[in-house]
């Protein structure tokens, strides 16, 4: 078995992802790590959307439940800096809780709490309406002092590859990547561009095998099979 880093670990689920979602994956890690250094994020799909909705607000609603979170794991793990793992658009809401920011009023010091931060299929570049607003704010705030201070790795896999003219399944993945990128004729993950992924700073890491929704009989980041490509990073 691969030998990988002990420290405490919070997953942070994807947008309109909630918390249960991700027992497969805090079970995968839990084969290289105790369980009890492993938890989820308590994100609900309530979170997301708001009540009544408001989906302008969701990065605040959980940036809020992250850093409780965190807060949380430190007590029980003094001393012990603690890793971010975020799925899609959670990781870049992650990067924003980190970045100690102002973001429509809300900012976090999570400071040396955290010594890691794992996406996996987050585009950081997209031009749907809500991720372009988190877009803009990480690059407007992102210096490369950032990445001295967290070491950030993006996986993201190269399943999939868009064409219009292929079949239903190129098909599909065309339009999901079209909808991120101006260009559907790329590979990703099945909804998600691998370029879209790659951050200058990070450490970026493209996996074969991995799918991006976390849905029953997928091999997506969280199964067994996914997390035994990206394990080595943790």
């Amino acid at each position: 078995m691969i030998e990988v880093s002990k420290n405490p670990v919070v997953i942070i689920p994807g947008v309109f992802f909630w918390d249960s979602l991700y027992d497969s994956m805090k079970n995968a890690l839990g084969e290289y790590i105790q369980q009890e250094r492993v938890t989820i994020a308590p994100v609900s799909l309530i979170d997301w959307i708001g009540f009544p909705p408001s989906l302008e607000r969701s990065t605040n609603r959980v940036m809020k439940i992250v850093d409780r979170t965190v807060r949380e794991m430190v007590h029980k793990f003094p001393d012990e800096p603690v890793t971010l793992v975020a799925h899609s658009g959670g990781g870049t809401v992650a990067m924003i809780y980190l970045l100690e920011q102002p973001f429509q009023g809300d900012v976090y010091h999570p400071g040396g709490r955290v010594g890691k931060l794992i996406t996996l299929g987050t585009p950081f570049h997209s031009r749907e309406y809500y991720a372009r607003i988190k877009r803009d704010f990480i690059f407007t705030h992102l210096r490369p002092e950032f990445f001295d201070r967290y070491h950030v790795v993006s996986v993201v896999s190269d399943k999939y590859y868009g064409n219009l003219q292929g079949g239903f399944v190129e098909k599909a993945c065309f339009k999901f990547y079209e909808g991120v990128l101006d260009d559907g004729n790329v590979a990703g993950d099945g909804i998600v561009p691998a370029k879209s992924c790659f951050l200058d700073g990070a450490e970026n890491v493209t996996i074969s095998d991995a799918e991006h929704l976390p849905t029953p009989l997928t091999r997506w980041y969280g199964t067994k099979e996914g997390v035994e490509q990206w394990i080595q990073w943790l």
